[in-house]
């Protein structure tokens, strides 16, 4: 007669730093992190799955070589109370069935504690060291096929120039690479023109989602703190061929992390009643934070956007 380990949470053979859940027959997909005080088992013998052909046999032999095991443990129990007596064995012996009375994993048990990324309040930018408000009207990004986009309102439609879909708002953050500017403000003075350019003129197939460009206007410059850092920034009227147009703003701080180097954060917003207000600009800058929190307390960080120069 062949016996098999209880149903409990095992060492994982795969990753013996986690536990998984033997369900009595085979390995589920669930795991947990091991309580910092629970002795937990060692992993059953069990073998993987075999290819077609000769399955069943194999499994035979793994879960025979698992019973086998089982049995000899309870056996050396048995001797060691026969010889020491019960308040000895006791000391000396676990019941080998320890976990076979744990709770039946759940959802909250096949992962580690939640990331930060799990956060439906904030989008985290885990390379440049930040996170970003989700404020009300705005959403995490979902199929979205422009790099680096954080934000965006939630609903798409069809572009005013005919060529795909657009979205009334997007927030993009990205680490400035291509560029040897250090100044924050020369940054952000750059990179403006570019900003406007792909957010309103061209998209990344080449299509002109809004009929291009026709003309621009600054309507806002100044420096600004972000996540405790200087940086600066430099907002654009945009008006285009077809549609109400936006704003676009281009906005430069050192990075939280690294190297700290420049991080761009580019606005996009539809003019018009249906794009976001442009007071939502500076929210999401006010919200900026490096990652863990640091500095969310001290009334400085993102909240001094200077006047227009």
């Amino acid at each position: 007669m062949s016996m098999t380990p209880p149903p409990g949470w095992y060492r994982d053979p795969s990753y013996p730093l986690v536990e998984r859940w033997w369900d009595g027959t085979m390995w589920t997909d669930h795991r947990r992190q091991p309580e910092a005080s629970a002795d937990v088992p060692p992993a059953p013998l069990v073998q993987p799955e075999p290819a077609a052909g000769g399955g069943g046999r194999a499994k035979a032999v793994a879960l025979t070589a698992a019973g086998a095991v089982l049995v000899a443990s309870i056996v050396t129990g048995a001797v060691v109370l026969g010889r020491d007596g019960d308040d000895d064995a006791q000391a000396k012996t676990t019941p080998a069935t320890s976990t076979a009375a744990s709770p039946t994993p759940t959802e909250s048990d096949t992962e580690a504690s939640p990331s930060a990324d799990e956060d439906p309040t904030v989008v985290v930018d885990q390379l440049n060291g930040i996170t970003l408000p989700v404020i009300d009207g705005w959403a995490k990004p979902k199929y979205v096929a422009e790099d680096d986009v954080v934000l965006v309102t939630p609903d798409s439609y069809d572009c005013p120039g005919g060529s795909g879909l657009c979205w009334h708002g997007r927030v993009i953050s990205r680490t400035a690479t291509s560029t040897d500017e250090k100044s924050p403000r020369a940054l952000a003075e750059h990179d403006i023109d570019d900003a406007a350019k792909d957010a309103y003129d061209r998209d990344t197939l080449g299509g002109r989602p809004y009929d291009g460009i026709d003309s621009h206007e600054q309507v806002k410059a100044g420096s600004v703190a972000v996540a405790g850092r200087a940086g600066y920034f430099v907002r654009w009227r945009v008006r285009t061929g077809a549609g109400p147009g936006g704003y676009v703003e281009s906005l430069a701080f050192p990075a939280s992390t690294g190297t700290e180097s420049l991080v761009i954060v580019r606005l996009a917003f539809d003019a018009g009643e249906d794009g976001p207000p442009v007071t939502d600009m500076d929210r999401i800058t006010e919200g900026i934070r490096p990652v863990g929190g640091a500095g969310a307390d001290t009334g400085g960080v993102g909240s001094s956007i200077g006047p227009s120069d």
